[in-house]
């Protein structure tokens, strides 16, 4: 059904006028985003198609191009529009968890509150986090993308970023897409590398984590800190 054969008083921008944007449906948010539907698709029925190809609504912050590929009646700009959107919120989401102060000294509480950063994602991603003299978190930095090998992880790009925000510390944290979280000898190396340096400069590496499947492998619990 088009847009214009729903019942003017049912129809998303007008519910959302009566009742309030916290009222309306994910599809009906969706479709206002969407804005207008082509070839025959309306707003809504774009919609229900991402929602059915998500699977949950939790999942869109995952969205990208390969996943709206296929998607009837969306075309390469609106697909834009959408991941904009997604981006947007995912940095309001970071921004405001920065502005709560973060102590970040156990291995797990690290693992939960940084393993959304990871989700959906099919090549290794490495982030640096860096602490203040109380253990507090004062930026997460995405350094690196791809298979991580030592040759590729410059530690002048981790500490360049350690002087910039005034750092005393920090974790490093990448996942691997495979689920297997068990350190590969390019992970001991870099760690090594980087802590041998970290002690010259004055800001420690106090942790690695490796996040896979639901899991995760800390160095620091594993004794590989020394």
């Amino acid at each position: 059904m088009l847009i214009k054969e729903i019942p003017k008083s049912e129809r998303p921008r007008e519910r959302m006028l009566k009742y309030g944007v916290h009222n309306l449906s994910n599809e009906e948010l969706l479709a206002i985003i969407i804005k207008s539907g082509t070839n025959g698709y309306s707003a809504k029925d774009i919609a229900i198609s991402i929602l059915k190809r998500i699977e949950d609504i939790t999942n869109l912050k995952n969205l990208n191009m390969h996943t709206l590929d296929n998607i009837k009646g969306l075309g390469q700009v609106k697909k834009q529009e959408l991941l904009v959107l997604v981006e947007l919120g995912r940095r309001i989401y970071l921004n405001n968890t920065l502005k709560t102060e973060k102590k970040y000294i156990n291995p797990d509480y690290i693992y939960q509150d940084n393993k959304y950063l990871f989700y959906g994602l099919k090549q290794e991603h490495f982030y640096c986090l860096y602490l203040n003299n109380k253990k507090n978190l004062i930026e997460r930095k995405l350094l690196f993308m791809g298979t991580i090998d030592r040759s590729l992880i410059h530690p002048r790009e981790v500490f360049k970023n350690a002087y910039l925000c005034s750092a005393s510390a920090f974790i490093c944290i990448h996942n691997h897409p495979s689920g297997d979280v068990m350190p590969s000898k390019a992970d001991l190396e870099v760690t090594k590398t980087l802590l041998e340096i970290g002690r010259i400069q004055g800001i420690d590496l106090i942790d690695h984590i490796i996040v896979g499947d639901n899991n995760y492998f800390s160095f620091f619990e594993n004794h590989l800190m020394e």
